[in-house]
């Protein structure tokens, strides 16, 4: 089983454009990251939309008194956007300024104690990029700190436990943190939409597993040219996105145009997977969102991604299938599931609508 895990998740090892950017040695993008395509000219959208990206307060989700009306609302939020912001989550701002710090400080380790996270063959983990399968594709201007942190035994042994200190306690206590947030809202979600709870404890369960990206823009003398993070939707179950600093970049497509997403200080961003979305029948929906830069200052986040248990099979929920007409996606093992996933380019929802019956 872990075997298979290892084998299956691997991208071509690039450089670092951490590493160009911090050398000063370009003042042109290279040709390898400039995007011709068509994402770099669609409208993004300013009529004010960002100001609408649902709130979850999440004291209010868990409360006796008024999870009903919370419940409605995270209940919007999963099928009109696929993305909301969630607030009062419980993990203590002064333990989130700790962790930004910490991944700043990663960051900017230098690079002979990095090279030694650097992803290595036939392994995506570690520094690098994600989803490279070929030596002239385009390529993000970006570099990521990849690592699955849950169940422990998938840990890499070259990874998380070499983390320097106090980083890896600071992650271990942060993994354990967003593990239970993510576990609370994929079950009030199952609530939301009357899927039995049974059938999601068997899904996401203790073998729930979950990984990390940390992700790191760093500014570009012509951030026009390039996309930070290729436009996509997220593979998994449930995203929790911490911004790290203050610079803006995430942008999510809501009625065909671009939006940006203003954090608010100390809220998660969170969002529906395409897993979610096949689990709950079409119901939930995983948005396109990509990343951008600019010209003046580095933007950094952490994801962690949220996930069924490696060996579980995934499909449209029973209890949901048997209230409608008919399941709207095929069931397949995760393991399979994201084999697939790493072997394709990060294209739009193309994977999820590979699932499609």
């Amino acid at each position: 089983m872990e075997a298979k895990v290892e084998t299956s998740w691997s991208s071509i090892i690039v450089p670092s454009v951490q590493e160009m950017v911090d050398e000063k040695t370009i003042t042109t993008v290279p040709p390898r990251y400039v995007r011709y395509d068509e994402d770099k000219t669609e409208a993004v959208d300013d009529s004010g939309l960002s100001n609408k990206i649902p709130i979850i307060d999440m004291e209010r989700l868990c409360s006796l008194t008024a999870v009903d009306s919370e419940v409605e609302k995270l209940d919007f939020a999963c099928k009109e956007w696929g993305f909301f912001q969630l607030v009062n989550h419980g993990i203590d701002s002064s333990f989130l300024d700790k962790i930004k710090s910490e991944i700043q400080d990663f960051f900017n380790l230098p690079l002979e104690e990095k090279k030694k996270f650097w992803q290595q063959p036939k392994v995506m983990e570690g520094f690098g990029q994600a989803f490279v399968v070929s030596e002239d594709q385009k390529l993000d201007w970006a570099d990521m700190f990849f690592l699955v942190t849950q169940p422990a035994q998938y840990r890499k042994p070259h990874l998380f436990p070499k983390l320097p200190l106090p980083f890896r306690d600071t992650l271990e206590m942060y993994s354990t943190q967003v593990k239970d947030i993510a576990k609370i809202l994929i079950g009030k979600m199952a609530e939301a939409l009357q899927i039995k709870a049974e059938e999601i404890e068997e899904l996401f369960g203790d073998d729930m597993t979950q990984s990390m990206r940390m992700n790191y823009y760093p500014p570009c003398p012509q951030p026009n040219q390039v996309t930070g993070l290729t436009p996509h939707s997220d593979a998994v179950g449930l995203t929790i996105l911490l911004q790290v600093n203050e610079v803006d970049g995430l942008q999510i497509k809501k009625n065909g145009k671009w939006v940006f997403v203003k954090p608010l200080p100390n809220a998660f961003v969170v969002n529906v997977g395409d897993i979610l979305e096949i689990i709950t029948n079409g119901a939930y929906r995983s948005i396109e969102h990509r990343g951008m830069v600019n010209s003046e200052k580095e933007r950094l986040s952490i994801a962690t991604f949220h996930n069924t248990g490696m060996e579980k099979e995934i499909g449209p929920a029973r209890s949901l299938v048997q209230r409608q007409e008919a399941a709207k996606f095929r069931s397949l093992k995760t393991t399979d599931y994201m084999s697939g996933l790493f072997s394709r380019e990060l294209k739009g929802k193309s994977y999820l609508d590979a699932m499609r019956i």
